[in-house]
C-alpha cells in the first residue's frame, strides 16, 4: 500500500486530470461555431481540430468519459490511505476508542477526498471552461484527441455500443448547428440587454427578420386614404388633387377603385405642364401597367416581386379583386427602420404612463406584442392589426367603449369612425409594483 504521501501525490494527479476532462467536456460543448471559425479565419488551425470535434464528438466524449471514471475509481482505492492514517491519529488524540477512531477517519478521509474532486476537478474547471469555452478549447482538444488514440480500441468499442442505443432510441448523432431566425433574435436580445446595441438597431434587427412573417397588409395605405384618378378626370380636377395630395405615383382607376388601369407618374404630368400640353390621362403613353400583388404575400415576398418586375411601388388585392390598399418601398423600409423614421411621422403606439398606452387600431400586431411585452394574442392568423383583434374577439364591429381583457391588459376602443376603430387604449390590468 502506498504511504500518506504518495496516496497524497496521486490524489492530486487524479484531480488535475479529472479537471482536464472536466473542461474539455464543457469548453467543447459550449464552444460557439461561429467563434471558432472566426479564429480559424484569423489563423489559429486548432479552431478546426474543435469544430472537427463538434462535428463527430462520439470519440472525444468516450475518452472523456472513459477518463472520468477511470479516475473516480482509482481515487476511491487510494483515498482512503491519503487522509484516513493522519485523521485517525486525531481521532486516537481525542481518545476515541481504536475502533470508532477508525471508522471516523474513514469517513473522514472519503469526505475530504470528495469534496476535493467535487470543487478542483468539477466545479471550479467547469466554471472555467464556460466562462472562456473557444479559449480553452483550443488548449485541450489536442491532449484530448491524443487520448483517443491511445485509447482507440476501447474507445471504438464503447461508441459502437452508444451509436446502438442512439439508434434505438431514435436520438440524433449530430448536433444541429443551423442558426435559425429565434436565434438571431437571441443574441440581438441578449446583445441590447448588454448595451452592446441600441434599443432603435435591436428594433430594426428584429423588423428584418420579421419580414419573413408580416403580410403586405400590415405596412400598406389602406384603400380609404389612396390617391387615386379615374380616367375620365379633367385636368383642372387632376390639378386640383395633385396640389392637395403631392405624391410621386398616381393610381389610375376607371370608375371606382376596385378597377385598376394602371398608375401615373408625377414627373410625366409635369413634363406635360412644361411643354404647354393639356393633362388627359388618356393619352397614349401616359398611364402604365401597375404590378398587383395578393393580399396574403409577405414583406420578404414583396420585396422579391419589386425586385423582378423593378418596380417600386404595387395594388394590393384581395381574393375577390377587390383593392385592399397599396405598398411601395419605402413602406417597407419604414417598417425595418422603425424608431430611427418614426419621430418623422405620427407615431401608431404612444405611452402614456409605466401601464397605459394609446395604440391606432392599423397597428400591426407584431409591434403591438413588442409595446406590450407580449408573445402572442389569441387567433393570430385571423388578423393583422389591433383593430382586426378587437373585431374577432368581440365577433361584430367594435362601438366606443367596446372593450375586451386578456393577457393581463385591458383593450378599450376609444374612438370609431366609420365603422373604422381609430384609437384603442389598452391599460395593464394588474399595475407593476413600484420599485423601491
Amino acid at each position: 500500500m502506498p504511504s500518506s504521501a504518495d496516496s497524497l501525490l496521486i490524489i492530486a494527479l487524479l484531480v488535475a486530470l479529472s479537471a482536464l476532462f472536466s473542461m474539455a467536456e464543457m469548453s467543447v460543448a459550449a464552444s460557439r461555431r461561429l467563434k471558432l471559425r472566426q479564429l480559424l479565419d484569423q489563423g489559429d488551425r486548432r479552431a478546426q481540430e474543435v469544430i472537427k470535434v463538434q462535428d463527430e464528438p462520439g470519440d472525444f466524449f468516450t475518452v472523456i468519459q472513459i477518463g472520468q471514471n477511470t479516475v473516480a475509481i482509482l481515487a476511491g482505492l487510494v483515498g482512503e490511505d491519503a487522509f484516513a492514517p493522519a485523521v485517525s491519529e486525531l481521532m486516537t488524540w481525542l481518545q476515541l476508542p481504536p475502533d470508532t477512531a477508525r471508522t471516523v477517519a474513514g469517513v473522514v478521509s472519503f469526505l475530504m477526498v470528495t469534496s476535493v474532486f467535487i470543487l478542483l476537478s468539477d466545479l471550479l474547471p467547469k466554471r472555467v471552461g464556460m466562462t472562456a469555452p473557444e479559449r480553452v478549447a483550443l488548449y485541450v482538444v489536442g491532449p484530448m484527441r491524443y487520448l483517443a488514440t491511445v485509447f482507440k480500441p476501447v474507445v471504438w468499442l464503447f461508441k459502437r455500443i452508444t451509436d446502438l442505443l442512439c439508434t434505438v432510441l431514435g436520438l440524433p448523432e449530430r448536433r444541429d448547428d443551423r442558426v435559425t431566425p429565434d436565434d438571431i433574435l437571441a443574441m440581438a436580445q441578449a446583445g441590447a440587454d448588454a448595451g452592446v446595441l441600441a434599443r432603435p438597431e435591436h428594433e430594426v434587427i428584429e423588423n428584418v427578420i420579421e419580414l419573413d412573417t408580416r403580410v403586405v397588409t400590415s405596412s400598406m395605405t389602406a384603400r380609404d386614404h389612396v390617391v387615386h384618378f379615374l380616367i375620365d378626370d379633367s385636368e383642372v380636377l387632376i390639378r386640383a388633387r395633385i396640389d392637395q395630395y403631392p405624391h410621386s405615383t398616381y393610381l389610375v382607376c376607371e370608375g371606382s377603385i376596385d378597377h385598376v388601369l394602371g398608375y401615373v407618374d408625377s414627373k410625366n404630368l409635369l413634363r406635360r405642364l412644361l411643354n404647354n400640353e393639356p393633362i388627359s390621362l388618356k393619352a397614349e403613353g401616359l398611364v402604365q401597367k401597375v404590378l398587383m400583388v395578393p393580399d396574403r404575400l409577405t414583406l420578404s415576398e414583396v420585396l422579391a416581386q419589386f425586385r423582378q418586375a423593378h418596380e417600386d411601388f404595387a395594388v394590393i388585392v384581395n381574393e375577390y379583386g377587390l383593392v385592399v390598399g397599396i405598398i411601395t418601398i419605402n413602406d417597407v423600409m419604414n417598417t425595418v427602420m422603425g424608431q430611427l423614421v418614426s419621430p418623422l411621422d405620427e407615431e401608431q403606439i404612444v405611452q402614456r404612463d409605466a401601464d397605459s398606452w394609446l395604440i391606432d387600431g392599423m397597428t400591426p400586431i407584431p409591434d403591438v406584442l413588442r409595446a406590450l411585452s407580449l408573445d402572442d394574442l389569441p387567433d393570430s392568423t385571423e388578423y393583422e392589426t389591433l383593430a382586426g383583434f378587437l373585431m374577432v374577439s368581440l365577433r361584430r364591429v367594435p362601438r366606443r367603449t367596446d372593450a375586451v381583457e386578456w393577457g393581463g391588459y385591458r383593450f378599450e376602443v376609444m374612438d370609431v369612425d366609420a365603422h373604422k376603430i381609430d384609437q384603442v387604449m389598452v391599460t395593464r390590468v394588474q399595475p407593476r409594483p413600484a420599485e423601491a
